[in-house]
């Protein structure tokens, strides 16, 4: 019997009918611009809030996937968030073997994920991936433009970004895509949140690890670390792809959360 992760947040972050949930993607892809790369594309931040506020964000990113021509039959794709619920040390996969949302399954690379809790390079905790919503979000998205990718799902807790690219360094040549999923600079007001998430521009584009750690608000800022570091030992290429915050898409500019999506190519 498959082992299957359901969905936790349909009908909150996202439409809980399949049929609406398909339209609201293909529409947020279709309406995004598609960013142009000077490279392969190697890995992504894009924002995990509800739809109604990053969605377009998120998009920007994913339409960069669709048009990157990947072989989605062939396809991995690592997957690294915050956990917002659960405290935990280290770093979490998920020993199942599919994601389930409105729109059906998303395979795991299973023999990734087994690997990783055998060598003991990562946890298995289904505590911290039940209710978790960093993850879980970007997946419509990709079965909307990478339908038969596979995923390699994890959650970061509290760990150290340096030692967490070491051991994820071995997998990297099995993955085509490197996703991380993080929100910026939360509850400012609209002006204010600009500011201090250009701190993040800056910091992302000039690999300036000083700065992200010490200044930039982000809810993944370990994960976002974690790539850096990894795009920096790989010379990967960042560009910020596109910058929004809830008051340019939901409308309150009061108390804002910011949302930034960046590319990395090489």
């Amino acid at each position: 019997m498959e082992r299957l992760r359901p969905a936790a947040v349909a009908g909150s972050f996202y439409p809980a009918s399949s049929e609406r949930l398909r339209k609201t993607v293909e529409a947020l892809v279709a309406q995004a611009h598609t960013p142009t790369l000077e490279g392969k594309l190697r890995g992504l931040i894009v924002p995990h809030a509800g739809y109604v506020y990053s969605g377009p964000v998120a998009a920007t990113g994913y339409k960069t996937v669709h048009s990157s021509q990947f072989d989605s039959s062939q396809l991995r794709v690592l997957l690294l968030g915050p956990a917002h619920y659960v405290y935990f040390v280290g770093a979490a996969t998920l020993d199942c073997d599919a994601w389930q949302t409105p729109l059906g399954t998303v395979k795991c690379a299973t023999d990734l994920i087994a690997r990783a809790l055998k060598d003991n390079d990562l946890q298995n905790n289904p505590e911290a991936h039940a209710p978790e919503h960093s993850l879980e979000v970007q997946l419509p998205f990709l079965q909307t433009v990478l339908p038969h990718c596979e995923i390699f799902p994890i959650l970061t807790g509290e760990c150290d970004y340096r030692e967490l690219a070491r051991t994820l360094d071995p997998y990297l040549d099995e993955i085509d895509l490197f996703i991380v999923s993080s929100d910026l600079s939360h509850y400012y007001p609209y002006d204010e949140a600009v500011a201090r998430d250009a701190l993040a521009h800056q910091a992302i584009e000039s690999f300036d690890f000083a700065l992200m750690e010490d200044r930039v608000e982000a809810c993944g800022k370990t994960a976002i670390l974690t790539l850096l570091q990894i795009a920096q030992e790989r010379h990967w290429k960042p560009k910020l792809l596109d910058y929004r915050n809830s008051g340019d898409t939901a409308g309150d500019k009061f108390r804002v959360v910011g949302y930034g999506c960046y590319a990395f190519y090489g």
